[in-house]
């Protein structure tokens, strides 16, 4: 029998959990999927200057708020799955479980203080930049907004890095499920 059957099992309507499991996990590949290549997006964007940069920040910003939707029901598709779990056989006590809900609320909570708001301000001075004609005569160097931009690069970086590395370990724990019998 299959992975997917066995785990099937674990519900006490086979068909109602394995179609929300099917949601869970389509959920996931749409919503992670959909954002897991934004840091190359954005270093396409930097190596194209001006309006066409612009276009590639818009074109990912979109696609990630519809990616964003998905993975919000990841986590109300796997609540489902806890709660049609037959015989109380899953929990949201086991560790496998609770640990996975702590790391996914602790990235929604990076995303919406640190991640969302520096890709804002970045897509907002990108778009600035864009619309300047060059620099101002007898100006030296680049333009302010160009410090800020890489100081914004940065700590976006550092906030998708270790959104992907708490993606790794709920996916871990989904696996391999520690404390499961």
């Amino acid at each position: 029998m299959g992975v997917l059957a066995t785990i099937v099992e674990l519900g006490s309507d086979d068909t109602i959990y394995g179609i929300v499991l099917l949601l869970h996990i389509l959920s996931a590949i749409v919503g992670f999927g959909g954002v897991q290549l934004n840091g190359l997006y954005a270093q396409q964007a930097q190596q194209r200057p001006g309006r066409e940069g612009v276009a590639i920040n818009q074109a990912t910003f979109a696609v990630s708020k519809v990616a964003e939707i998905f993975i919000y029901l990841v986590f109300v598709f796997g609540v489902l799955l806890v709660l049609l779990s037959e015989n109380d056989l899953i929990g949201f006590g086991d560790l496998w479980i609770s640990l996975s809900m702590l790391l996914y609320l602790v990235g929604i909570g990076l995303s919406h203080a640190v991640l969302f708001p520096s890709v804002r301000k970045a897509n907002a001075l990108a778009e600035e930049l864009s619309r300047t004609e060059g620099p101002p005569p007898g100006a030296q160097g680049p333009p302010p907004q160009v410090a800020e931009l890489e100081a914004l690069g940065k700590k976006i970086g550092t906030t998708d890095m270790v959104l992907k590395l708490l993606l790794v370990a709920v996916l871990f724990l989904m696996i391999f499920k520690p404390g499961f019998p």
